[in-house]
């Protein structure tokens, strides 16, 4: 009978090796894929992972994938260190995307440098807000934030679909579900010519660094992991269980709005029915991936942004359906899930019970 039984210490090595050989082993079996579907498997694997990286405008576009990734996972990893699991992302940066699209529809042919900034506040204010719900009910109710934040994404999705098809509908958009382009004024401005690469990105780098400071060298950030690792020192500390799970919450809710209104006010430029392609639920990927750790975080969110531009690559150059980008996810997040458990767990053979 085979059976797990926990290693008596983990070995830190392998705990930070494991998201290399995770990304060694989803190549592998990328190429194992390519080759039983009948494609060339080394020509696959460089449309997937090298074509969309060969010029500046594809590392534009490679920047503003990673840019809502990074920020969206860098809020959730602060909340899974201290055990708050927001599995809602994916609604708040929608809530982020109507709340700063809308600034951006009222002050429609405005002009002036405060638009943008006004739009990104309002986002994080919208995300926060949405992930205030399950931190109420979380505190005061004891409901699973899980649960909550998640059920919470689709009544988020159904508020936007009202939106655009309803009373923010472009009336010269021919019938079609979405609001007006926004005014020049309310567009996040590029950084290089002949790239889409915009402001967004720099935002993002600058979330890491705030980010890395808040866990290890702030008071707030001690806090958060003591009480994720050892709930009773924390209360015997006098550290408020509540007080970090509405902070954790809100926080990551903030950062989910502002990719949302990023996202908006950059690469789309308009309220659509569809702001994004998973970014909230791919971000908790990208948290575990990066280890929880900031840095570690960006050069997770660069590698899952590749698997998105590589999947449109690949569907372009190969014919290759637009999913593999999915099945590379899958495959990645499996093997990540698969090495963690080897790092905690040994496999030991023992003899089967009589009757058994």
């Amino acid at each position: 009978m085979i059976a797990l039984e926990r290693r008596p210490n983990s070995s830190r090595l392998w705990l930070y090796a494991t998201p290399i050989l995770a990304v060694f082993l989803t190549v592998l079996s990328g190429a194992i894929l390519f080759s039983v579907l009948g494609f060339n498997a080394i020509e696959a694997l460089t449309a997937y992972f090298i074509s969309p990286l060969r010029d500046s405008y594809g590392l534009g576009e490679l920047t503003i994938k990673a840019t809502p990734l990074a920020i969206i996972a860098i809020g959730l990893a602060i909340g899974f260190r201290a055990n708050v699991w927001n599995i809602g992302a994916e609604g708040q940066l929608t809530l982020g995307a109507i709340t700063g699209g809308g600034l951006a529809l009222l002050f429609y042919g405005a002009e002036g440098p405060w638009l943008p900034p006004l739009m990104l506040i309002g986002g994080m204010i919208g995300g926060a807000a949405w992930a205030a719900i399950p931190a109420f009910l979380r505190t005061r109710f004891n409901a699973n934030e899980i649960l909550v934040s998640l059920m919470l994404t689709y009544v988020a999705g159904l508020l936007l679909s009202y939106l655009v098809t309803g009373p923010w509908k472009d009336p010269m958009g021919f019938g079609f579900p979405r609001t007006r382009m926004f005014g020049d004024g309310a567009l996040l401005p590029t950084l290089f010519a002949g790239s889409r690469m915009h402001i967004g990105f720099p935002i993002a780098l600058v979330t890491v660094a705030a980010a890395w400071f808040l866990i290890a060298r702030s008071f707030i950030g001690f806090q958060i992991k003591v009480v994720g690792l050892t709930p009773p020192a924390a209360g015997y500390a006098g550290f408020s269980n509540k007080r970090i799970i509405w902070a954790t919450l809100l926080g990551s809710g903030a950062l989910a709005g502002l990719a949302g209104a990023i996202e908006v006010a950059g690469p789309i430029g308009q309220l659509t029915p569809s702001i994004s392609p998973g970014y909230g639920f791919t971000a908790i990927i990208v948290a575990f991936l990066g280890r929880l750790h900031p840095m570690g975080i960006l050069f997770a969110a660069l590698l899952m942004a590749l698997s998105y531009i590589g999947g449109e690559s690949a569907q372009i150059e190969l014919g290759l359906p637009l999913a593999v980008t999915g099945v590379f996810q899958g495959m990645l997040l499996f093997f990540l899930l698969a090495s963690d458990v080897l790092v905690h767990y040994r496999i030991k053979l023992r003899p089967a019970r009589e009757g058994v």
